[in-house]
């Protein structure tokens, strides 16, 4: 039916008006998703906010914050999909870290303008400022958040979500939170616990590296923990249907969309938590190759002698093999890579069990293992590292020469309380 009205709108579009030509195809673009199948596919909070919730958002000014991640169940972006209907108004979006169309590299700084798609004012939640401000929401009823997670506590659109609530609250404007799926599963946590001194925009919560939870479940965290500050926000979160926690984005019927430009695939994404600890030492991390953070070395390293010593640590759901690869400027991905132009040497991982698979103790057994082996070349960024973690005291303890499974051991008293903590705020 869909494939029928658009062929009929496309016939008259030259002797239709354009008012007319805008309401009908945000009919159609509603219906299509209102009216398919539900066959278990997943639906999510973007979805289901248009399908069966739309009346939160009827005859209502939107703020949106959001990136290219916020595609609905029939493939059309949600800002395209709202900017087409004559039932709300978009008065400004907002985006993250590499910008609203997700196409800035990590890390740069991105400036207020206007949404190249839409013309719609775009603010900057990634450069001076990180929270809305009170100028920017003059002409908002409701604040919308739909940006899809990594699943990891240093990805900063969960920091972004953060400031969102935050701004929210403080403005006296509703938030919904349009929620997406853990693309790593929501069952595994681990890592060591964000200490306060370590507060930053990769650590904007006393939470674990791997916090096993969907923005959603981390707006109720922050809010119900008291986080956001002394005002409560009016927060909605619209679930996802048809997700389990055990889920990998791969099991879910959904095209895979690159979260940032550095994290291309599944399989990238499930590494991540553990080696993007190499962003804090003067490894590269891959940046400025096909294959980001599932890449590592250096020019001082022997790939055997590491792949041997990390062979010893290996707990199972993984492979190594030898790499070689000289990082360069890769236009929309890296700028400015460690170790440009040089060619460095060290390990390909490649994730064979991924239930089996523990990241973030890989990373440990990672660092622990070039610190040992290149005492005269290996550096840690020392405030780059201890942001990462969160916790100054793994950095210490891998300089101490502390054994792994110790370091690992450290973390976990308090990673049960916050299990425990957790479980209040779990949606699924």
């Amino acid at each position: 039916m869909t494939k029928n009205l658009l062929d009929s709108l496309t016939f008259f579009h030259h002797k239709t008006p354009p008012d007319m030509i805008k309401i009908l195809f945000s009919v159609i673009l509603f219906c299509s998703i209102a009216f398919s199948n539900d066959n278990g596919q997943l639906k999510t909070g973007a979805d289901l906010l248009i399908s069966e919730n739309f009346e939160l958002i009827k005859g209502k000014r939107l703020g949106i914050v959001t990136n290219h991640t916020a595609v609905l169940q029939n493939g059309v972006h949600i800002v395209d999909t709202l900017f087409n209907s004559k039932d709300v108004t978009i008065s400004a979006l907002f985006g993250p870290e590499h910008g609203i169309r997700g196409d800035a590299p990590a890390g740069a700084k991105i400036e207020d303008g206007k949404d190249y798609k839409t013309g719609l004012p775009a603010y900057s939640l990634y450069g001076k400022i990180r929270q809305p401000t009170p100028e920017m929401l003059k002409d908002v009823d409701i604040l919308i958040f739909d940006i899809q997670d990594i699943g990891a506590r240093f990805y900063t659109y969960i920091s972004t979500l953060f400031y969102t609530i935050k701004a929210g609250a403080e403005n006296n404007i509703p938030v919904i939170i349009l929620d997406r799926p853990n693309p790593i599963s929501g069952v595994k946590v681990d890592g060591p616990i964000r200490k306060e001194d370590q507060n930053s925009f990769v650590g904007i919560a006393p939470l674990p590296v791997m916090h096993g939870m969907t923005i959603g479940e981390l707006s109720e965290y922050f809010v119900g923990e008291g986080l956001i500050g002394k005002v409560k926000p009016e927060l909605t979160v619209i679930k996802v249907k048809n997700w389990q926690r055990e889920n990998y984005y791969d099991e879910l019927d959904r095209e895979w969309i690159k979260p940032s430009p550095n994290i291309p695939d599944l399989e990238t994404a499930i590494v991540y938590p553990g080696t993007c600890f190499i962003e804090g030492t003067n490894v590269s991390e891959g940046r400025g190759t096909q294959a980001p953070f599932l890449t590592i070395g250096a020019p001082y390293i022997n790939s055997q002698e590491l792949i041997a010593e990390l062979n010893k640590l290996n707990d199972g759901g993984y492979e190594l093999s030898a790499a070689e690869f000289t990082p360069v400027d890769i236009e929309g991905m890296a700028s400015n890579p460690k170790h440009e132009g040089e060619l460095c040497k060290g390990i390909k991982i490649r994730v064979t069990d991924r239930k089996k698979f523990q990241p973030v103790q890989f990373g440990i057994k990672l660092i622990y293992a070039l610190h040992k082996l290149y005492p005269a070349d290996f550096k840690f960024r020392e405030a780059s590292i201890d942001r990462l973690s969160g916790d100054k005291n793994i950095r210490m303890q891998i300089e101490n020469n502390v054994e792994p499974q110790e370091i690992i051991n450290s973390w976990q008293d308090e990673l049960n309380d916050f299990l425990s903590i957790r479980k209040k705020y779990l949606l699924y």
